[in-house]
């Protein structure tokens, strides 16, 4: 009988398990007791023909290998093996024992659907349960050796009463060479069809509901005979167990007392017993016995699972709820609390004290929150609050973080960095274009300002798309760096007089004059062709009307003429040059006025020259990207 003691241990007290060291039956001492005594009788061997029986030349080589046994037997990896081992044999000890088939609910199920007080719906009824009992001692018959010494043979369950003669002879008669626990359930099964038909099982559900009570019943006997022929793997026992006898033969050498006055370290006492190699022994080689009782509960051990007790209580309780309880009501009356709308069970003076604690009503239920915070607010402001996060891009924040944490960048890096993430939220603002903005305060530092709309492209863009100026045209050489001038319009520093009027662009793109530039205006002046460049987006107006902007706003580029030979025919502005990034490369580029002439002139980037084909150019990063 499995050893019981939890009504020992329901209340926690000091020292609470201390009353269990002393029980014998199931204890780790009747199980260790011979492993261990033979352990110690050995160690004690040892050190008796040490101490008296070797020669001093004798001694020191012994005492050399002691030393060597004590400094590698840590190597055994004694508390990993076998602590995962122990895990693994006791979760399958419990999942073999919720796998024992028990007929409660079968037969709660049969009791209720099968129809018929007579003897004929007695006898379905009492013949469906033994079968299924049948097929219970059949598959503990298979896997348990206490079990199969009650009945060694089918004799034997003939004559207990779980079979009768002619169900052998049918039995016998079916030729199978694989275990044929699960023909009674067949055998089940045919008498619930019989009992359909005969009208004793009312409806389809309540069959659908018998059988699959059944299958479940099928299901745990089939559980328990593949636990059975399927053990822990073969390898992992022996490794364990070999491990642990390993070590502990190696100790019987290596935890012995050497002579003291030798000096050898660690050894400066002589205590004959070794107290704490035997503690070792003990919980190690006791935790192997633990494993080693639980990987087969099936068995006689003292903590291994009461089978024959079980068949004798599933038995009984099965024919009692089929048989004798059918029908069997006790007379309904109304109970005592028949009129109380909140009925209290009465308490004795050992409990009296549950009276006095407070109902539970939730975690949450004692939590003091400020007046303050108790308001509903209004669901215009929260939807006001909720607008504009909402209509940012979810990367934004992040992107506008790394910008703030990185080292901050001088000269143009810097300003093109800072122009990169303005660009980015005003595209992310609206689906539309955005109206342009200023950037002036950004490179004050500089020798001239680059105004409105004259912001560079970073290199960086928003989802790893570049902004990047593209030039498809036919390019010759590469224009020099020193070549390329920036202006500012309002600060007229070569004595170039103004224009009289702006010249305005036509609504495909097209410039007045030699050539376009897309985002800008050219005119040849004095050997040099000045350049505009539009903000970055370009700013388009839901109108067709071009919006002014006053000279001072609008930087310009000198280039020289080689740079850009004038074209036989008038491209577009959108073919030639695009400083918009490459998601809004489709948008259609507005008519710009043309700048004033003059200005100062800065150098800054070397940009690509004409008649190289198919490259792309970042203007503030100064990469190179091919594209078609």
């Amino acid at each position: 009988m499995t050893v019981t003691y939890t009504a020992r241990v329901a209340n926690a007290r000091f020292c609470g398990f201390s009353k269990l060291l002393l029980a014998w039956k199931g204890s780790i001492y009747k199980v260790l007791y011979k492993e261990f005594m033979a352990f110690f009788a050995m160690y004690t061997a040892i050190s008796i023909t040490y101490r008296f029986f070797l020669y001093d030349d004798q001694k020191r080589y012994f005492e050399k290998l002691a030393i060597y046994c004590n400094h590698y037997a840590s190597l055994i990896p004694m508390s990993f093996v076998l602590g995962f081992y122990v895990t693994l044999v006791v979760n399958r000890w419990w999942s073999q024992y919720t796998s024992i088939p028990l007929p409660d609910r079968l037969m709660c199920t049969l009791s209720g659907g099968l129809q018929g007080s007579d003897e004929r719906g007695r006898l379905l009824r009492r013949t469906m349960m033994r079968y299924a009992s049948l097929s219970a001692i059949l598959i503990l018959r298979s896997v348990s050796t206490a079990v199969f010494k009650r009945f060694p043979t089918m004799d034997h369950v003939v004559e207990a009463g779980f079979m009768t003669r002619e169900e052998r002879k049918k039995f016998e008669g079916l030729q199978s060479p694989y275990n044929k626990y699960w023909i009674p359930c067949v055998w089940f099964t045919n008498l619930a069809s019989v009992a359909r038909c005969e009208g004793r099982i009312k409806d389809d559900s309540t069959l659908k509901l018998l059988l699959e009570e059944l299958n479940a019943f099928r299901g745990k006997c089939s559980m328990l005979f593949h636990y059975d022929m399927v053990s822990v793997p073969l390898v992992y026992t022996q490794v364990v167990t070999l491990a642990v006898y390993s070590f502990f033969l190696v100790c019987l050498i290596g935890r012995q007392f050497l002579d003291p006055s030798q000096g050898y370290p660690g050894h400066d006492l002589d205590l004959y017993v070794p107290i704490f190699t035997l503690l070792q022994f003990f919980f190690y080689a006791g935790w192997l016995k633990v494993a080693e009782q639980l990987i087969n509960p099936f068995g006689e051990d003292d903590d291994d699972f009461e089978t024959n007790w079980l068949i004798d209580r599933n038995f009984q309780v099965s024919m009692m709820a089929v048989d004798e309880m059918y029908g069997d009501l006790p007379m309904i009356e109304r109970d005592r609390y028949w009129n109380d709308s909140n009925p209290r069970p009465p308490y004795t003076a050992a409990t009296l004290f549950v009276l006095r604690k407070p109902s539970f009503q939730g975690s949450t239920f004692d939590m003091a929150i400020p007046k303050e915070e108790m308001h509903f607010q209004p669901m215009e402001n929260i939807a006001e609050n909720l607008e504009e996060p909402g209509s940012r891009h979810p990367n934004m924040a992040l992107f506008n973080r790394l910008l703030n944490a990185a080292p901050s960048p001088t000269g143009l890096m810097g300003g093109a960095l800072r122009r990169t993430s303005a660009q980015l939220q005003r595209l992310r603002h609206s689906p539309g274009v955005d109206p342009p903005t200023s950037d002036d305060d950004d490179d004050d530092d500089k020798g001239g300002k680059i105004g409105k709309g004259g912001s560079l492209p970073s290199g960086l863009g928003q989802d790893t798309q570049s902004t990047v100026c593209s030039f498809r045209g036919e390019v010759s050489a590469r224009t020099p760096l020193l070549e390329i001038q920036f202006g500012a319009g309002g600060e007229r520093r070569g004595g170039d007089p103004p224009l009289n009027q702006w010249k305005e662009m036509k609504g495909d793109g097209e410039m007045e004059g030699k050539g376009g530039i897309e985002g800008g205006s050219a005119e040849r002046t004095g050997g040099e062709i000045q350049v505009s460049m539009s903000h970055l987006p370009p700013p388009l107006q839901p109108s067709t009307e071009t919006s002014a902007r006053p000279a001072s706003a609008t930087p310009f580029i000198s280039l020289n003429p080689s740079t850009f030979p004038p074209s036989p025919t008038a491209r577009s502005a959108q073919e030639l040059f695009s400083s918009q990034p490459i998601i809004n490369q489709n948008r259609a580029a507005p008519a710009l006025r043309k700048p004033p002439i003059g200005g100062a002139k800065m150098s800054f980037l070397t940009v690509p020259s004409y008649n190289i084909p198919h490259r792309l150019r970042s203007v503030s990063m100064g990469s190179e990207l091919t594209g078609s």
